[in-house]
């Protein structure tokens, strides 16, 4: 009789490293999205509101 290509229980990983690399990958993201935020904070802070949107607007311009 044939056997299925699939097996219905797939293998697993029990490695030390195994489930790490998306919680990785996901403190990573967050900490590079925690960063542009802080970023952008500080330069609100630094030059104002009103450079701050005027910058904006003038990227936002170069591009379309």
């Amino acid at each position: 009789m044939a056997q299925p290509l699939h097996p219905s229980h797939p293998l697993q990983d029990n490695s030390p490293t195994a489930g790490r690399t998306p919680f990785v990958l996901m403190v990573a993201v967050a900490g590079i999205g925690g960063l542009l935020v802080l970023g952008a904070l500080a330069l609100w802070f630094h030059y104002g509101t009103q450079m701050f949107f005027e910058m904006i607007r003038t990227g936002f311009a170069a591009c379309f």
